[in-house]
């Protein structure tokens, strides 16, 4: 509950909760990660719908993805293209159940650790108890989808 300018207290939900508390950690808008059956076609259908252009590609065994970064025309941040490595990793299960839609939104921040400190002071709890290793050697962490309105929010740090 918060008091502003003498207005009456407010409620603020999960999400703006978590928008309040990343605010000042936030860096920028790190890129939007959708999902794929088969990398060589989402990279060509991602491609010709964006003019996007494939920057970095790599494997990720941990995280059980093959991904491709693209760099779209604007440059204001980039598309990541995310394929399962095999039926049984997060990644395909989450095709399974939602299609190629989608996956995640990715933000830069200034602290990793920190961040998550200040999530977990507030009751939110993150994915991975440490952080993991994710595109370009950053290291990376996640607010559950149950905590931001069905929308897996990635935290990362280069």
């Amino acid at each position: 509950m918060v008091k502003n300018a003498g207005m009456p207290l407010v409620e603020f939900s999960q999400p703006e909760r978590i928008a309040e508390l990343l605010v000042h950690h936030l860096l920028r808008l790190d890129h939007v990660g959708v999902a794929v059956r088969d990398i060589e076609a989402g990279i060509d259908a991602w491609a010709e719908r964006t003019g996007g252009v494939v920057t970095h590609r790599e494997v990720n065994e941990e995280q059980g993805v093959e991904e491709a970064m693209m760099s779209l025309p604007d440059e204001t941040f980039e598309l990541q293209i995310l394929a399962p490595l095999s039926p049984d990793s997060t990644i395909a299960k989450f095709i399974e159940k939602h299609g190629e839609v989608t996956q995640q939104i990715a933000y830069e921040v200034d602290d990793l650790d920190a961040t998550v400190a200040t999530l977990k002071a507030h009751g939110i709890t993150p994915i991975y108890a440490s952080a993991k290793t994710g595109t370009r050697n950053s290291r990376i962490n996640f607010i559950h989808p149950r905590d931001a309105d069905g929308v897996l929010i990635e935290l990362l740090e280069y």
